[in-house]
């Protein structure tokens, strides 16, 4: 761990008659620098966070070193702009970072031959995001740290690749306080409908078969399904009001990143419900669920769990079973 100062102007022209380590594998492309969205969703204006996986790679023969400091503010930048090329302004709390007097404390990054290096950051730490519209993003890295000082020219500074995304206009608030989903494709609100469980099921699997998230989360009481596992149920209930709400975020996230329940997830090329049992309060609906592979295509039954509250059906649980597989037709 490391620290530094700011420095006055004098001594930073110092520093700028002094060549930057490693520069030269930089220019040649033979360290590359690039960014992609880590989770990529439905973003809203003042909403979620907008995670960005940065990545440098070393192709070079020899080890790259640069400084990391530990607020990335002074590692990084965004630079976001709308399609007509207008620069959006740089966050309050950026720029409050940059223009104290305070400590920079860094670390020495050392990437050997053939290996990356990656680390994540929300765009909303950086840039004021209010209004919805299409943007194109890319990140702007400082090896040698950032310097707040005109002086300083930043001869340093690697852009990385742009990216593409779209803010949509701020989610609406249901009477419990809860994001309304929206339609990808319309815009407008996607109310739970008083449907029968096997058109729960129907409208989650063709749902999921158009990629359509939104659509494929309205009937998932993901409440109940996190609180299967027993450590997440007491973390959950330990959890304020804010805590829970965060903790539906990511699991939610991660059920859509397939690192958690993968088998809802998977698409399936087709399906067929078999069996339908419910009463008035609890039912479950049996589905064959087919997925072609190159040489074969594989069967599952999944059995949906499914409870009714306020007259409306919803998706608690499920289990799956192989059935083997087929050869394609």
């Amino acid at each position: 761990m490391k620290n530094i100062y700011r420095l006055p102007a004098l001594i930073l022209l110092i520093f700028t008659s002094l060549p930057f380590l490693h520069s030269y594998d930089v220019s040649q492309g033979q360290v590359e620098f690039n960014i992609r969205f880590y989770d990529r969703q439905i973003y809203y204006v003042e909403s979620n966070p907008i995670f960005v996986l940065i990545t440098i790679t070393n192709n070079s023969p020899s080890p790259y070193r640069f400084k990391l400091a530990d607020d990335r503010a002074f590692s990084i930048d965004f630079d976001i702009r709308t399609m007509t090329n207008r620069q959006l302004t740089q966050s309050d709390s950026l720029i409050r970072k940059r223009t104290q007097t305070s400590q920079i404390f860094f670390r020495e990054i050392i990437i050997e031959c053939g290996e990356s290096f990656s680390f994540l950051e929300d765009l909303r730490d950086y840039v004021y995001l209010g209004q919805a519209g299409s943007y194109r993003v890319r990140a702007i890295i400082y090896p040698e740290l950032f310097r707040s000082t005109v002086a300083y020219p930043f001869s340093s500074a690697i852009e990385t690749n742009y990216l593409n995304f779209t803010l949509r206009p701020a989610l609406i608030l249901g009477s419990d306080g809860i994001p309304l989903e929206m339609d990808a494709a319309t815009g407008a609100v996607l109310v739970r409908q008083q449907l029968s469980p096997d058109q729960v099921v129907d409208y989650l699997l063709s749902a999921r078969q158009q990629s359509q998230w939104e659509k494929f989360f309205l009937y998932l009481d993901l409440e109940t399904m996190l609180q299967r596992d027993a450590v997440q149920k007491r973390r959950y209930l330990a959890e304020n009001e804010e805590g829970r709400i965060r903790m539906l975020s990511e699991y939610r996230i991660n059920m859509q990143n397939s690192v958690i329940n993968g088998n809802i997830v998977t698409i399936p090329t087709s399906y067929e419900i078999l069996r339908t049992v419910y009463n008035n309060n609890e039912g479950t609906v049996t589905v064959l669920q087919r997925y072609r592979m190159p040489s074969f295509t594989e069967l599952r039954q999944y059995i949906y769990y499914l409870e009714k509250r306020d007259n409306i059906w919803t998706i608690v649980d499920y289990s799956v079973q192989g059935l083997g597989t087929t050869g394609n037709d």
